[in-house]
């Protein structure tokens, strides 16, 4: 295994470049990956792993993991520790690395198929969360409009492996794919805070067998008012207390389990 030592190497400036920079990922159809679990789920899932990199110290300690992901990957490095912080997005690095292409999201929404829409979510741990949540709780798939990159590192960490196995389908306008939906059937629902909005936990009951597209807006100002427009429903999480509103996490979390009830 080739052993790099320069922070310098243009394969850990590109690799570093991955980590920081949206653009540069969308450019290149890749991203970083940090993590010995997370790095060999992602063997296990089938990404192509372009090629990885390990300190002295993960190749022992993770010797199970690497072995998953070297025999899936083109390339193998050994790094120094100062390298391997160039690469890594956490306090305290396993110094496990890939760089990954991008999977190609070709699945087709079923007429019964339950689905949450995000709309410029910023934050990455909320997006990460809810992509985690979603898998767990039996969604078939995520719509995502705006906000923040999926392949962001934070995303990935927060996700714990589900980006790697859930249907993620990335629109440029969520109205218009909402709209688009409608022609396949699809009943969908904006999640507001209001007290006229229905009660989330009659989406079943409103939607019957039909599909499910149920919408979740951005941390501060909620959904857009052009995407309320285009959903058949506003529906509300009921709330107790004094608190207004719910972290865009737990309320696409009560919203997931809702659907899938």
């Amino acid at each position: 295994m080739e052993r790099i030592t320069a922070r310098t190497n243009d394969k850990i400036k590109y690799a570093s470049l991955l980590a920081s920079s949206a653009s540069k990922r969308r450019e290149s159809g890749e991203f970083l990956l940090e993590g010995a679990r997370l790095c060999a789920d992602a063997a296990a899932c089938s990404v192509e792993i372009v090629r990885s990199f390990f300190t002295s110290d993960a190749l022992e300690k993770y010797s199970s993991y690497i072995s998953v992901i070297t025999d899936a990957c083109r390339e193998c490095y050994e790094i120094t520790p100062e390298v391997a912080s160039r690469l890594s997005d956490t306090g305290s690095s396993q110094g496990v690395f890939c760089v990954c292409r991008m999977r190609e999201c070709s699945y087709a929404l079923k007429s019964t198929d339950r689905c949450i829409a995000l709309e410029n979510l910023q934050d990455p741990s909320n997006v990460g969360a809810v992509i985690r949540s979603a898998e767990a709780i039996g969604i078939d798939a995520l719509i995502v409009s705006g906000g923040c990159d999926i392949y962001n590192p934070k995303v990935l960490r927060a996700a714990m492996g589900s980006a790697m196995r859930m249907n993620i389908i990335q629109c440029d306008s969520l109205p218009a794919f909402i709209e688009k939906s409608k022609a396949g059937g699809f009943v969908s629902f904006a999640c507001v805070v209001s007290g006229e909005a229905e009660d989330i936990r009659n989406t079943g009951a409103l939607a019957g067998e039909k599909g499910i597209i149920c919408c979740i807006g951005n941390e501060g100002n909620g959904l857009t008012q052009e995407t309320v427009n285009a959903c058949d429903y506003r529906v509300t999480i009921p709330m107790q207390g004094k608190a207004e509103s719910l972290n865009a996490a737990a309320a696409a979390s009560i919203a997931a389990w809702e659907l899938k009830r």
